[in-house]
């Protein structure tokens, strides 16, 4: 597995495996399993997901030693502010059943943000979280928070794919030292991704998947990715990335498959911002 250096120091693998969309307990312990056991060893999960204790019951049965792995979790808007993100990390630690946490994410740069970070900073500096960052966090927002902080954000989790490149989001991280992480490798599938000429001629050259091309691209671009999928084979095809490199033409065709925009869900309209404050994740 390669990894990645964060602001801090702290080693983070590349390649992790995400929860997102998988609301069956039952299912998602056994998915985290599967890919603990094909040798993931970067799992990421989210209070709003509400399946943190499931993951937290396949980390404690795969018998993997707690330094080995790297667990993130995400704080939602609905416990947003210094007092709220004390009590909301803990909730998630318990759930997990672990002492630490390796990163912590604000999940969205609404609500109270500021006071959140820094109740994470106090957290981290405490020793209870590793390190410390932001999901969906734009390039405005994530460079006023980086000058305004204490501690600069180590991650930026954002939706990335070859439909949705984010070349100058990534440049900003960059800049301020800070790691991109990409959400939805794939997509979603949006626009048969999987079936894309483009994609599908590059994995036809190297004898891989469309999929395994997306991992790939991105890996190459030093972004982590998380992909997510209840299927044991698929689990491990994602997994299986490691002895092809895509060519600097390979880059360039993908490319052009940039539209710019996302494909999943607008950041900056008001009825997501709605949305978002309105999901509620506990009474």
């Amino acid at each position: 597995m390669e990894t990645v250096t964060l602001n801090n120091g702290i080693e983070m693998p590349i390649l992790g495996f995400g929860v997102f969309q998988v609301d069956d307990a039952d299912e998602c312990e056994q998915a985290v399993t599967d890919a603990l056991a094909a040798g993931y060893r970067l799992i990421d999960t989210a209070a709003a997901y509400l399946n943190e204790e499931a993951v937290g019951r396949a980390i404690e049965k795969s018998g993997i030693p707690r330094e080995d792995l790297f667990i993130t979790s995400k704080l939602w808007v609905q416990d947003a502010g210094y007092e709220n993100t004390k009590k909301a990390f803990d909730v998630s630690l318990n759930k997990l059943g672990l002492d630490y946490l390796d990163l912590y994410l604000i999940h969205q740069p609404m609500n109270d943000y500021y006071g959140s970070w820094r109740a994470m900073e106090e957290l981290y500096n405490e020793g209870k979280i590793r390190a410390i960052g932001v999901s969906n966090f734009y390039p405005d927002r994530l460079v006023d928070l980086s000058m305004n902080a204490k501690v600069v954000p180590a991650i930026d989790q954002v939706e990335c794919h070859p439909f949705f490149q984010r070349a100058d989001a990534i440049q900003t991280m960059q800049d301020f030292g800070v790691q991109p992480e990409a959400w939805g490798p794939f997509a979603e599938g949006q626009n048969d991704i999987f079936n894309n000429g483009i994609l599908a001629s590059i994995a036809d050259k190297y004898n891989k998947t469309t999929a395994q091309v997306m991992l790939r691209w991105n890996v190459q671009r030093g972004v982590v990715v998380i992909p997510k999928s209840v299927h044991k084979n698929r689990i491990e095809e994602n997994m299986d990335i490691w002895d092809f490199e895509l060519s600097e033409k390979d880059m360039q065709a993908i490319a052009t498959m940039d539209t710019g925009q996302s494909e999943i869900i607008d950041h900056f309209a008001a009825e997501t911002a709605k949305f978002l404050n309105e999901n509620k994740i506990h009474d």
